[in-house]
């Protein structure tokens, strides 16, 4: 494998196990507007595309603007408070983001989650270790548009054939491939290796131990 200058991760399901938290915090959105609960497997579904898609997903389809609305917002108010309750860096991850960050590497993290969630996030669970995070921010196209992607390679100075994006699902896929850079997919994450492949995901890896020997 080619050495990496900067190393891009999405976070849900890639570096944190998120999955748990959100499922609170949005059956905690539902039950207040008296709408059916979902389960982690239904949850694991919805995510990939940020919190507006995860509520349109969860609730009913003829459910109208005014509902979701209330619902992203109730959403929003417990999961600011609580998006670390249960959430977890994978094992592994943090020796990795440690090994790369003493090697000299640039770190970056670019998701669909909220910024202020993401910024929180990595504060917490990686203190110092990570160079740019991004979230989703208003007037800023989510992934898999490019965006975001090409902002944190420009603000790093490095060529394109010097970087990787790390990710676990079809958006981070097509994010890669909408970048024009290498991707190395995750199986740890919210989808299994068989959707993975049939979503054109060429290098794939089973461990952070694997990602560790690709990318060190």
């Amino acid at each position: 494998m080619k050495h990496y200058q900067l190393i891009i991760f999405d976070l849900d399901g890639t570096i944190l196990d998120t999955l748990e938290d959100l499922m609170v915090s949005l059956n905690v959105a539902l039950q207040k507007n008296k709408l059916s609960e979902r389960s982690l497997e239904e949850v694991r579904s919805f995510v990939g595309n940020g919190i507006g898609m995860l509520i349109r997903r969860a609730v009913p389809a003829d459910a109208d603007e005014k509902m979701i609305r209330q619902v992203h917002t109730d959403f929003t108010d417990h999961y600011k408070d609580h998006s670390a309750d249960h959430t977890r860096p994978y094992e592994g991850i943090p020796g990795l983001m440690k090994q790369l960050h003493e090697n000299g590497h640039h770190v970056a993290v670019v998701s669909n989650k909220v910024d202020y969630a993401v910024q929180d996030l990595c504060r917490h669970y990686f203190p110092g270790l990570i160079d740019i995070a991004v979230g989703e921010k208003e007037g800023v196209r989510r992934k898999p548009e490019p965006d975001s992607v090409n902002e944190v390679i420009r603000l790093s100075g490095v060529s394109k054939e010097s970087v990787v994006y790390i990710g676990d699902s079809e958006v981070d896929i097509r994010t890669a491939k909408n970048a024009d850079i290498d991707a190395i997919i995750v199986e740890w994450g919210f989808r299994d290796r068989n959707f993975l492949i049939e979503q054109g995901a060429s290098v794939l890896v089973k461990t952070p131990g694997e990602l560790s020997a690709l990318l060190l």
